[in-house]
């Protein structure tokens, strides 16, 4: 694998009270995360990088990725880019990011260009990886062309009711990791029949359950958002579970195809 990432991440993104993770990713890497994940189209990078300042952990301990080239946030040009990276490692306090992901092939996304600044920054030490994020497989051979380095994570939306078998086969072809955002579908799996029964089965929760049959996945990392200590300790906790091959099996058979963040202008649509 290109990269080594803790399997199991804090999202943070949020639509108000961005303020909450300085907090958050204190308590989080206190509880023993290693892997956290923004965006600058999150505008909380400055509380996200607040919160590892402050925390009891090395800098140097914990696997920092924020995203850029979001369509809302347009840039362009190499330099664009570049300058945007700049603004991110300001605001989260730190001198590189372990990951720099594009956050959507959509809007002035080019290869050549978005990417080769991505290269750029890699080469210079202000990202240690480069990753991609919302591409298919198509996007992705694209990126693969471009990038010196190899494409280190897809990170897209993936949970029991949106399996991304596709896109988790290429990762394993290509020997990427597919970061899993909005693993627990946004409390979609809470209530589906077969994780409660799996759930019961092994006095955990759904949650729990989601985020266990997700690690039994190879080349899979996961990273639900948490804003409670109860939460961020039960997600943390699924990396114990156990789920044999019948609960594995059960999952995978839920025939569902419920995407929760869809956007007129993603690969999946062209």
């Amino acid at each position: 694998m290109p990269a080594s990432i803790p399997r199991i991440g804090l999202g943070t993104y949020s639509d108000t009270d961005k303020d909450q993770w300085a907090a958050n990713v204190r308590t989080a890497l206190e509880l023993g995360y290693r892997h956290v994940d923004t965006a600058q189209a999150y505008d909380n990078e400055a509380y996200v990088g607040a919160g590892i300042e402050s925390a009891p952990v090395d800098r140097e301990d914990v696997f920092l990725a924020t995203k850029v080239a979001h369509p809302d946030h347009p840039v362009p040009g190499r330099e664009d880019v570049r300058a945007m990276v700049d603004a991110c490692l300001e605001r989260l306090r730190t001198d590189y990011v372990d990951l720099l992901y594009v956050h959507w092939p959509a809007g002035p996304y080019d290869p050549e260009t978005t990417l080769g600044a991505l290269q750029e920054l890699a080469d210079e030490g202000k990202t240690r990886h480069v990753g991609v994020s919302n591409f298919e497989p198509e996007t992705l051979d694209a990126a693969r062309e471009v990038l010196d380095a190899p494409v280190a994570a897809n990170q897209v939306e993936c949970h029991p009711l949106l399996q991304q078998e596709a896109l988790r086969e290429y990762a394993v072809r290509h020997d990427h990791w597919l970061v899993a955002y909005c693993p627990l579908a946004q409390g979609g799996v809470f209530d589906v029949p077969e994780i409660r029964a799996v759930a019961e089965k092994h006095d955990a929760s759904p949650a729990q359950v989601s985020l266990a049959w997700l690690l039994s996945k190879d080349n899979v990392a996961v990273i639900p958002k948490a804003s409670s200590e109860a939460h961020m300790r039960e997600n943390l906790a699924a990396a114990d579970l156990d789920l044999d091959d019948e609960d594995v099996a059960r999952i995978d058979a839920i025939d569902r195809e419920e995407r929760i963040i869809d956007r007129e202008y993603a690969a999946w649509r062209q």
